[in-house]
């Protein structure tokens, strides 16, 4: 599989919570961040946890998948029954058909509110 294949892949398999799916595709020495949350997913077996654990009431909708090589960039949509929407984009390095490190920016719509001395320059979306 080429390496945006394996990212649609991979979110295919996590909304449809093929957890050992998701594992098939995750290298076994995964490292995945989270600058947001300053937090760091080391190993197949938690990255594969971690989305497990997270509470039920979602699902994805790929946005975009782009990709050079095997680095391969992907905008997903995430909403939440009781957390509201989210946006993420992934930066994914795939080898050998295996995600082997990913950094991803996670953030909920609005999260950020533009500041009073942006308003006359920009519109809400």
């Amino acid at each position: 599989m080429n390496p945006p294949g394996v990212v649609e892949e991979l979110w295919d398999r996590i909304q449809a919570r093929d957890w050992s799916g998701v594992a098939d595709l995750v290298a076994e020495d995964v490292v995945v961040e989270w600058p947001v949350s300053a937090e760091r997913i080391v190993g197949n077996e938690n990255f594969v946890a971690v989305n497990r654990e997270y509470p039920e009431g979602w699902s994805i909708r790929v946005l975009r998948i782009v990709a050079a090589g095997n680095e391969v960039v992907s905008e997903v949509e995430v909403p939440h029954d009781a957390f509201g929407v989210f946006r993420v984009a992934s930066f994914w390095t795939v080898e050998r058909g295996r995600i082997v490190r990913g950094r991803e920016y996670w953030t909920s719509l609005g999260a950020d509110p533009r500041p009073e001395w942006r308003e006359a320059l920009t519109e809400p979306m």
